[in-house]
């Protein structure tokens, strides 16, 4: 019996392991740095993002979402450097009223370009909760047979506290998806509610998407977003809808007739569409096409985005005196006295806002 035991071998012996290494070879370690340092560099970050390396570019794009000091010198220099080689992109912003089906639409339109043999990138913004600061970020859920597209990118990002649901970085995510060889471009918003005004300073198209029969259309928004509108498109135009769809844009080309006319001497159009069924979604893109067309010619297109290059330049200004403000050591002790101060009563709010501004 002990024979026979001894001659079975069981699954489960166990090997000598490779025997521990004494000596780590230096000369390896030294090449291993040098790839890291070349990977880390802002001239790694410009080749690969010339090169269309969808991992490089969103890279690039978390190093402009950081907040970390490092993070941000290093983004601002990458962009630098994709400045020379941005702006020949076609910019749409896209806005619309809860549920109107932006991320439906905007992949229906997307598709349609990229059988055109356009790269098409989208910067969809998730709304962040101001009770915890987190955001969803599901748009590639949504928009499933873009995001399989080699010709497409879609990067969603949290709102944060941004008005209009445009995060700060997303007029230099623009700059990198340029470079990195995108014609098309769409910015989806968090929708209707709040200021619109951030996505028409980085776009060219402003796109305002609607429904019909979802109460009083002209009533359900705002005059301001409408008078910054393009073009107007009831979406969701199909079966039973199709006849309260048409009424809608007669109602809104009537409305349109009061607000005055628009800088770039374009007439903002009305249309019905349908993302489901995918009529009129050719006919939005043409409307785009002929809005850009008649820009480029008249040469509002540059004016247009010269301004909106200065707009970012005060806007950065503003939101760095805020964050300098706010994490100042100094400040940040005098506002917690008088935070005190004022919830206790013995002085009033603008009273200490004076103080900490002097």
């Amino acid at each position: 019996m002990e024979t026979e035991e001894k001659k079975y071998k069981s699954s489960l012996s166990v090997k000598k392991g490779v025997s521990q290494v004494n000596k780590l070879d230096k000369k390896a370690i030294s090449k291993f740095k040098l790839s890291k340092k070349f990977e880390n560099s802002v001239e790694y970050y410009l080749n690969g993002i010339q090169k269309g390396n969808i991992s490089i570019l969103s890279q690039a794009i978390t190093l402009l979402e950081s907040s970390k000091k490092e993070h941000k010198d290093k983004a601002q220099e990458i962009i630098n450097l994709c400045l020379p080689y941005s702006g020949k992109s076609l910019r749409v912003g896209i806005t619309g009223v809860p549920g109107v089906g932006k991320s439906t639409f905007i992949e229906a339109l997307g598709m349609m370009l990229v059988n055109k043999g356009k790269k098409v990138a989208v910067l969809a913004i998730d709304p962040s909760s101001k009770k915890s600061g987190g955001s969803i970020l599901g748009d590639k859920t949504r928009m499933e047979d873009l995001s399989a597209s080699k010709n497409a990118f879609i990067r969603p990002s949290p709102a944060g506290s941004t008005l209009g649901g445009v995060t700060r970085k997303t007029a230099e995510t623009i700059i990198l998806c340029e470079t990195a060889g995108f014609d098309v471009i769409f910015v989806e918003t968090v929708g209707v509610g709040q200021s619109e005004l951030a996505v028409s300073s980085m776009t060219d198209f402003f796109l305002l998407l609607m429904l019909a029969g979802a109460g009083d259309e002209l009533q359900g928004i705002k005059r301001g977003i409408m008078e910054m509108a393009d073009a107007i498109v009831i979406n969701k135009a199909d079966g039973d809808n199709i006849n309260k769809s048409r009424l809608a844009m007669a109602e809104y080309k009537n409305a349109l007739h009061l607000f005055p006319a628009s800088k770039s001497g374009w007439i903002p159009i009305v249309k019905t569409a349908s993302a489901y069924t995918k009529n009129g979604i050719e006919e939005v893109w043409d409307t785009v096409l002929e809005y850009e067309k008649l820009v480029t010619k008249t040469g509002y297109l540059f004016q247009k985005r010269n301004e909106q290059a200065k707009y970012r330049m005060y806007e950065t200004i503003n939101d760095e005196l805020k964050n300098r403000f706010y994490n100042d050591i100094q400040n940040k002790k005098r506002i917690s006295q008088l935070e005190k101060d004022v919830l206790s009563g013995k002085i009033s709010p603008y009273f200490a806002a004076k103080e900490l501004l002097n």
